[in-house]
């Protein structure tokens, strides 16, 4: 399935003009078909897996409870 410009700006929650930036700079393939740009849905599938998962990675880090230090002593 193919996107517009528009369309895959909505899809990776990203604005307009940093999606055609990527694409004149073809860090994203797209068909120009004489009047708008064309792009493959499916390319951004693995990348929005990863950074799905890397989410999660980061929530289970900050939500692990820091564990007491075992040499802390007491001074009283």
């Amino acid at each position: 399935m193919y996107l517009t410009i528009e369309e895959t700006a909505e899809y990776t929650n990203l604005s307009e003009d940093y999606i055609k930036s990527l694409v004149l700079e073809g860090k994203i393939r797209a068909v120009h078909d004489g009047e708008q740009f064309l792009i493959y849905k499916e390319q951004f599938k693995t990348h929005l897996e990863q950074l799905e998962n890397y989410k999660a990675l980061v929530q289970e880090i900050l939500n692990e409870p820091i564990p007491e230090d075992i040499d802390v002593k007491d001074e009283d």
